[in-house]
């Protein structure tokens, strides 16, 4: 009954409100007048990529319920004021975000000599010329205009796709008519940069553009007004219950539909009157719950791709990715591994290691076998490039391809194909699991076929040399049987070789990652009910599983200090209670943050932890995830430094309070410590020339 009870009185965020509180986090950086300029642009395109799948994905479903769809999480009414709430968030934000881009960011632009047009009301004669030219003989041969006719043709607008909707009035009859008309982004520049003037740049919206000039297109009409409008779709796709055999054919046909799903959101320029408002949404089938007034310009994730024409502003540079000294070396990364377990942490070192990694299998004669596991992979990918290279060269290269890792499903299945012709082993998702561990696996035998020293790499990041340069993440390389072993047999079990795999020191999701996590909490809670220090840090990029926090409540009850260093999802709730022993910091800088590493204080002889999975109920109950003890006390000790300079971080950090405010931790009196950019120097100062041999 006491358990029951206690149950009862634990409270947690909603993951989407949580998210939300995120990504509002993401735009704070914009706002931050310390960064350089376009870096604040580029969190503003960051923020609205990130909503823009937010609702194509998690609000589409959400909608779906709402609409009477079925779901085991809540109930139509829960749905529906769940979608309420989301709006009411997002409306907000969206002030927020304006208030940053019109009152900071484009007079900062001014100030560094770029004027950046918002409209065509404050051109001068000879830009007015110009765009005039510009419309006559780079736009008008690409635009369309379609009549819109809600009584005779039914229109479709593609996902996330800008159109802009016209209403004229035909001078012969009086009658209004409205048109719609695509961007042509695919032939012309969403930026157009205008002729300079003395020390200014001016740069111009390709829509201000066309607007400016719809007279010169709809010759015989009064045009009366225009405005920006786009449809997000639904882009879920699910093929969890596709046998294996037909998984490929099924993912085709659902990623073909994707483009046109059931509607997510219509995102509108709130300055459009109520009845031409009205009469879109009636022509393109669009409830009152689909709505979403935004901004005159939309789809502000292209201004990652706003030009910077005024060469005095230097672009922001991060920090150069570090080079172990003897990479090119003939056998380096063999050497040192065999040496010692080396960690590395992109994008501070170069991914280039693991491409070495990988060449020197495809060049050792003693290397049969590399197994490889794969989620999400660059588009020209260098990684599926070296292991073609080493089938090939005649080893056995075996590859599990996530079909299902979303909005990747396309590129999986294009590599998956190409290595297959090369002569690579392809296995595909398992139905009801989705394959999300980060590893590969050299396997090495002697002239006798005796196994001889193998190699293992486990990592918190995909196979990704693009990601690898702006996620942080960390790898594991070594050479310890026990790990090997492990990984073998992890293999063999995607293989369906066996069908109970037993792992003695690697954690594997479905298997022995639950209670050992269990098992490791718990033993914090025995020791500070014993009155010595019980101590956990978690650090991950999403916490959501309610059964996993309620295992922290208990902890924090018992006198577990905990910290928590979560970038995004957080369904955990501080400051309460039961979790007055619980703090909760979110960094967001120049890398995303997306390693996971778990450390246990045990009584003074702590346990680290790194790995893939986020503690999603997902991750932890519907998909493979492995975790590798770190067990180099040297390496132990780094990831310990990591995570104190994270926790210690009071620039780009914040807490995450009760209420899912971002409470900055900035103390004047205080060293600044930015810990992304401390952290780099950390590293720099250990990549000394004795790493190397």
């Amino acid at each position: 009954m006491n358990r029951n009870i206690m149950k009862k009185q634990y409270r947690y965020f909603n993951r989407d409100i949580s998210w939300l509180s995120f990504n509002h986090r993401v735009l704070l950086e914009a706002d931050d007048d310390t960064l350089p300029l376009y870096e604040r642009i580029n969190f503003i395109a960051i923020y609205s990529s990130n909503l823009e799948e937010f609702f194509k994905v998690r609000v589409a479903e959400h909608r779906a319920v709402a609409s009477g769809g079925k779901s085991e999480e809540m109930t139509v009414d829960e749905a529906r004021e769940l979608i309420a709430r989301i709006t009411a968030i997002v409306n907000a934000q969206l002030e927020d975000r304006i208030r940053i881009y019109e009152t900071k960011i484009l007079p900062e632009l001014k100030r560094n000599h770029v004027v950046f047009y918002q409209d065509a009301e404050h051109l001068d004669e000879n830009h007015r010329a110009f765009i005039r030219r510009f419309f006559l003989e780079e736009i008008f041969p690409f635009l369309q205009p379609v009549k819109i006719e809600r009584e005779r043709v039914r229109m479709f607008l593609r996902d996330k796709r800008l159109y802009l909707a016209v209403r004229v009035r035909c001078k012969e009859t009086g009658e209004r008519e409205y048109y719609i008309l695509k961007m042509p982004y695919s032939k012309v520049s969403r930026f157009v940069e205008l002729p300079k003037k003395g020390e200014d740049f001016y740069l111009m919206f390709l829509e201000d553009i066309i607007q400016a000039n719809l007279k010169e297109m709809l010759i015989g009409y009064e045009v009366e007004c225009s405005y920006c409008c786009k449809i997000s779709r639904d882009a879920d796709v699910f093929v969890d219950d596709v046998p294996p055999e037909h998984m490929v054919e099924q993912l085709k046909e659902k990623v073909k539909k994707r483009k046109i799903g059931a509607i997510a959101r219509f995102v509108y320029d709130r300055n459009m009157p109520a009845d031409f408002l009205a009469f879109l949404m009636q022509a393109f089938e669009v409830s009152p719950e689909e709505l979403v007034p935004g901004d005159r310009h939309l789809n502000l994730e292209d201004l990652s791709h706003l030009p910077n024409p005024n060469p005095e502003i230097k672009p922001f540079r991060k920090p150069a990715p570090m080079r172990l000294e003897g990479l090119e070396s003939p056998h380096f990364m063999y050497r040192r591994i065999a040496r010692k377990d080396l960690l590395l942490h992109y994008p501070y070192h170069s991914f280039d290691h693991f491409i070495r990694f990988l060449y020197e299998a495809v060049h050792d004669p003693m290397c049969r076998e590399i197994m490889i596991t794969q989620y999400r992979v660059a588009e020209h990918s260098e990684v599926i490039n070296t292991l073609i290279a080493a089938a090939q060269n005649g080893k056995r290269v075996t590859v599990f391809v996530e079909l299902k890792a979303r909005f990747d499903e396309e590129n999986n299945l294009a590599t998956a194909e190409l290595m297959r012709k090369a002569g690579i082993q392809i296995l595909f998702s398992i139905p009801g699991l989705k394959v999300h561990a980060k590893l590969a696996l050299v396997l090495r035998y002697n002239a006798k076929g005796e196994p001889i020293r193998s190699y293992a790499y486990i990592s918190t990041g995909n196979f990704n040399e693009e990601t690898a340069k702006i996620y942080s993440d960390i790898a594991l390389y070594t050479c310890n049987r026990v790990l090997v072993e492990d990984l073998h047999n992890l293999f063999r079990y995607l293989c369906k070789e066996i069908e109970e795999p037993h792992f003695k020191r690697l954690l594997v999701a479905r298997f022995n990652l639950l209670p050992e996590l269990k098992h490791l909490i718990h033993h914090e809670m025995a020791l500070a009910r014993q009155g010595k220090e019980g101590r956990i840090i978690l650090k991950m990029n999403a916490l959501q599983d309610l059964a996993m926090i309620d295992e922290l409540y208990r902890a924090s009850e018992a006198g577990v200090k905990i910290d928590l260093i979560v970038r995004g999802i957080c369904c955990l709730i501080p400051g309460e209670e039961f979790s007055r022993n619980i703090r909760v910091t979110r960094i967001v800088d120049s890398f995303l943050e997306h390693a996971r590493v778990w450390y246990f204080g045990n009584d003074g002889k702590p346990l680290v932890f790194l790995g893939s999975p986020d503690w999603m109920r997902r991750n932890l109950y519907r998909r493979i995830e492995a975790v590798a003890p770190v067990q180099d006390k040297d390496l132990k000790q780094e990831l310990i430094d990591m995570l104190d300079i994270q926790l210690h971080a009071n620039w780009k950090a914040c807490w995450v309070d009760a209420h899912l405010n971002n409470l900055f931790k900035r103390n004047p009196e205080e060293p600044k410590v930015r810990a992304q950019y401390d952290f780099y120097q950390y590293l720099k100062r250990k990549c000394l020339p004795e790493e190397a041999e």
